[in-house]
């Protein structure tokens, strides 16, 4: 217990160094199913597929799924990949001195991510990872060939490529410069960015401008056929990772329900017996 409670933290202070490394994109909110058991299963499986290549969640035992309406059989037969038996944690083939060599360091486990974003950054951590996994976009620049608007320059490719599609990015940026005369001006920027990852940034000087900074990204899908699709999947593994994050948040919620019940009786109770016991006090 203690030594998940000190994973936990460290977790935490993970996802804070990484988002003050990130660019602060506004967040899109996330769908709400938690509730809903077809979506979460849907987000287990997608999440066994495709993100337990590299990250582990090595606080969740796969016979916990179970609980999201997976009977042990179907566990067995189509999400138990890198362990023998439903009981185990789930762990990765991927030692963390083969990730260190390969990445650079170890990709994160992903037991209560959405939790840690939670708490360093104010919103939803299902919102943040809903909008982390949809905005890669192609960039040739970067090593892994990759590029995420909230979190810029990201070790991380984009795994979910084949089921998103190709995209486009249009970034328009207006700011003041500062020359070297020590003059400023406003100027814009737009990058633009095409579905292998090449990029044409023009900038030029506006003259009389007399608004303020803009920081505009706009992704557009090559093929929008499948964009509700892809979107939809997202959701289902952003609301799986909240619920992996904390199981008992449902439960949690209704007892807090009643454990206020019980306060607003108890100080009825209370401001009742004060009377009584100060009535013949003048």
């Amino acid at each position: 217990m203690i030594k998940k409670l000190i994973g936990t933290i460290a977790l935490s202070l993970t996802c804070a160094v990484s988002f003050a490394a990130g660019g602060g994109y506004k967040l899109d909110r996330a769908p709400d199913r938690i509730t809903d058991m077809a979506s979460l299963q849907n987000g287990a499986k997608l999440f066994v597929n495709y993100c337990m290549g590299c990250h582990s969640a090595n606080s969740m035992r796969y016979n916990k799924l179970t609980e999201i309406g997976l009977t042990e059989d179907q566990i067995k037969k189509n999400l138990l990949f890198t362990a023998d038996k439903v009981g185990e944690l789930m762990h990765i083939a991927m030692t963390p001195e083969d990730a260190k060599k390969w990445f650079g360091a170890a990709p994160p486990d992903l037991s209560v991510i959405a939790r840690a974003k939670s708490a360093t950054m104010g919103p939803s951590g299902v919102d943040y990872v809903y909008t982390f996994l949809r905005t890669f976009y192609r960039d040739t620049s970067k090593v892994t060939g990759w590029n995420n608007l909230v979190f810029p320059s990201v070790g991380m490719p984009n795994v979910l490529w084949q089921l998103q599609g190709p995209r486009t990015l249009e970034h328009v940026i207006v700011h003041e410069a500062e020359h070297a005369d020590g003059s400023k001006s406003w100027e814009r920027s737009a990058a633009n960015y095409d579905a292998q990852g090449f990029s044409v940034i023009k900038t030029e000087e506006l003259a009389d401008y007399e608004g303020s900074p803009v920081d505009k990204a706009i992704l557009t899908p090559v093929d929008a056929t499948n964009a509700a699709a892809f979107d939809n999947n997202v959701a289902d593994i952003s609301n799986f990772l909240g619920w992996m994050a904390e199981p008992m948040q449902l439960q949690r919620k209704q007892l807090g329900v009643w454990v206020l019940l019980f306060l607003a009786f108890f100080l009825l109770v209370a401001w009742r017996l004060n009377a009584v016991f100060w009535k013949d006090v003048k």
